[in-house]
């Protein structure tokens, strides 16, 4: 699997041709990737806010989550992130006969695993949060994955690169409605317990 990350982020073209040249069965075993990926922030978050913390502004203390609060937070991010993986794939899925293509649901969900690579590695920069330099490989995270929606979807799909624009357009606006609801999801989350508990 990890030739498919390098591929990627190295040569995203090829890569895509060769995950639309899969057969189904094989495409199935990429549903374990971002199994796997979403392992690496959940773990790197961890370790940062308990172990090394932050700070706000030049002169502030360190802020570090307790152990416990740490563990509920990263297991819900962990399957927060496989979550929306599998909605947005499903609904990738879902579209696919409206722009002239067939799909599977698979097929769907590993377009977006795929999709999410950038995103998946910037969330290492848990290992020593900073805000600005977080913020940073963030937002360079996002502009690659929306890139390689873009270039990935018309290639998987065998579909026009015009009509493949619309495509990821629109699986870009549910991608942002469902950022939506997790933020409405969090505030409900941290009401009902889950509010990070800080050491003293």
């Amino acid at each position: 699997m990890i030739q498919h990350t390098f591929g990627l982020l190295v040569r995203p073209s090829a890569q895509w041709r060769t995950v639309a040249a899969m057969e189904e069965s094989t495409l199935r075993t990429l549903l374990l990737y971002p199994c796997i990926l979403a392992i690496f922030p959940a773990v790197a978050w961890y370790y940062g806010t308990t172990e090394i913390g932050w700070t706000v502004g030049e002169h502030g203390e360190t802020i570090r989550l307790t152990n416990e609060s740490a563990r509920q937070i990263c297991i819900l991010f962990y399957m927060t992130m496989l979550a929306c993986v599998a909605v947005i794939g499903y609904f990738v899925h879902w579209m696919a006969a409206t722009y002239g293509t067939e799909s599977s649901t698979t097929r769907g969900i590993v377009i977006i695993g795929l999709t999410a690579t950038p995103l998946f590695l910037a969330g290492l920069v848990g290992f020593y949060p900073i805000l600005w330099l977080d913020m940073l490989i963030g937002v360079v995270a996002v502009c690659w994955s929306v890139y390689l929606m873009y270039l990935g979807i018309p290639i998987v799909m065998n579909i026009p690169e015009e009509r493949g624009f619309l495509f990821s357009s629109a699986v870009l606006a549910i991608a942002m409605v469902i950022l939506i609801c997790l933020m409405v999801g969090s505030v409900i989350l941290w009401d009902f317990g889950a509010a990070p508990a800080f050491t003293d």
